[in-house]
């Protein structure tokens, strides 16, 4: 699959560029950016890559099959519909949508144009995740009764989109979809009420802390990007435990690993320090996009974590 990418983010240097290069099946052959200088670490990596002066210009090159989109979070539905129009495939950074009514129309493009379009919700496709749902779903930990994480980190830089409520930024947005995404991809539930409380700098929010009610069980996370960097999930049942020492980040936060004690008090460990979540994702991508395999992030569960970061946000006190 013939990637391009919009803008120069970041995420994009460090994790999709190399993503692309290990995953089978995967070339970037292009680079759109109003800043050309912004270019050349992209370059560096990759000899002979495409660089070009606008987005539009990217969209329209028959080179490109697939997009990937890690532009500002405001700017994410305008360019998946786009590029989507433009007969591309779309990997859309998190959060794909501001909204869950702006998911139902990304939605409606998908159907009308043929073309795969999907958040880069990387953790859907790590196997550790696939472990814990296949755990709770066995009952080796009894019934589920609830749920705890938490994923923080050092965002001072008033000058970041994300400090910035004008580019949808904040850490709820930033940080806090993933507690969700993988409670409701690991017990297949979606909660059935929440009541937040949120600290706000510059019209964002900087720390946030959810309670949340699902069918037979609660749970509670915290998140932020005023504090220390840290992440953790824990699932806990009548009998036993699930732990996971890096759920979001695998090693980039840390050695990961799947930890669990059984309902005879039994435990077990399962390590996953060889995975690279993101070409896991990129393969994926590849083949729900050629072939009509699953993606184990489609739009509609990308709709219901977007509603649930929507009730969140109701849910705040003003």
């Amino acid at each position: 699959m013939r990637w391009g990418i919009l803008g120069c983010a970041k995420i994009a240097l460090s994790e999709l560029v190399p993503a692309i290069q290990l995953a089978r099946g995967a070339e970037l052959v292009a680079l759109a950016t109003r800043s050309p200088s912004r270019a050349a670490p992209f370059a560096d990596l990759v000899p002979g890559l495409h660089v070009l002066d606008s987005y539009d210009a990217l969209l329209e090159d028959p080179e490109v099959e697939a997009v990937y989109i890690p532009l500002p979070n405001h700017l994410h539905v305008p360019w998946s519909r786009r590029a989507a129009e433009a007969g591309k495939h779309v990997l859309c950074e998190k959060p794909i949508a501001l909204a869950a009514a702006e998911i139902d129309e990304l939605i409606s493009v998908r159907t009308q144009t043929g073309r795969l379009i999907a958040e880069a919700f990387m953790v859907a496709h790590h196997p550790q995740w696939a472990l814990v749902r296949d755990l709770l779903a066995s009952e080796v930990i009894g019934t589920l009764e609830h749920v705890e994480g938490s994923f923080t980190y050092t965002n001072r830089d008033m000058d970041n989109i994300r400090n910035k409520p004008e580019t949808g930024g904040g850490g709820l947005r930033d940080v806090g979809v993933y507690p969700c995404i993988t409670a409701r991809l690991a017990t297949g539930a979606e909660p059935t009420s929440l009541r937040a409380e949120m600290r706000l700098r510059n019209g964002v929010d900087i720390f946030a802390r959810v309670w949340a009610d699902f069918q037979g069980f609660t749970m509670s996370f915290y998140c932020g990007m005023n504090q220390t960097r840290r992440q953790h999930m824990l699932f806990h049942g009548q009998d036993g435990w699930i732990s996971l020492s890096a759920p979001f980040n695998g090693v980039v936060y840390g050695d990961c690993h799947v930890e669990w004690q059984d309902r005879e008090g039994t435990r077990h460990r399962c390590g996953f320090n060889t995975v690279n979540q993101y070409a896991l994702m990129v393969e994926n991508f590849a083949q729900a996009a050629r072939q009509g395999a699953p993606f184990a992030c489609p739009l509609e569960v990308s709709r219901g974590n977007q509603a649930m970061i929507d009730a969140i946000f109701a849910a705040a006190p003003a």
